[in-house]
Parts: structure tokens; C-alpha cells; sequence
């Protein structure tokens, strides 16, 4: 996993997500492909998917109920976890997490 995202064009508009719980903006590669990066607050959310999604944790720790799922899994930087398209998680923080959002 690289500090960095190289070569890209930011999308000034913040993304907003419950009340301010989560808060990302959305990042295009030279190819056309879009990743966002952003924060999720102490909290509890449940997250909907369209496309499937690759979730890099860069700082704090989560712990993510993927669908179906009975267990929580935990992830700390450096970890990922991967989420089926259409499809959704929960996620649990208690602690600011930064992240990047893969898609596709």
C-alpha cells in the first residue's frame, strides 16, 4: 500500500455521508477510474454497495460486519477488506479511520 496517490485529479465537492459521520472525496486516475479517500468518524454505519468495493484502511482500526456475515472481523492499517457489489457492511470505529475506497 503507497502514502500516496499519484497522478490524479480530486473532485473538490466533499462527499457527505450520515450527518458527518463520514466525509471523502472523490479521486480520478489518469485511466478514468475513480478511488475515494476520506474519514470515518467514531461511529456506527451500515454502508450500501453498487460496485464492488476494496476497502484499504491507511489509519485507526474498524471492525466490519460484511452482508451475511455473523462475525465481526477486525482491520488496522495496512489491512483491506473486500465488499461484493450490490451488496452492503457494517462498520464500527471508535476511533477517526481514514481510508481509501477502491472500486470496481
Amino acid at each position: 500500500m503507497s502514502a500516496q496517490i499519484d497522478q490524479v485529479s480530486v473532485v473538490k465537492k466533499s462527499n457527505i455521508y450520515f450527518d458527518g459521520k463520514c466525509v471523502s472525496h472523490t479521486v480520478i486516475l489518469a485511466d478514468g477510474s475513480k478511488k475515494t479517500v476520506g474519514v470515518i468518524f467514531p461511529s456506527s454505519l451500515t454502508f450500501n454497495t453498487g460496485a464492488p468495493e476494496i476497502m484499504e484502511v491507511v489509519g485507526g482500526v474498524c471492525k466490519v460486519r460484511l452482508d451475511g456475515a455473523d462475525d465481526w472481523q477486525t482491520y488496522g492499517a495496512g489491512q483491506e477488506f473486500k465488499v461484493a457489489g450490490n451488496s452492503k457492511f457494517d462498520i464500527e470505529t471508535v476511533e477517526t479511520l481514514d481510508y481509501v475506497c477502491h472500486f470496481g
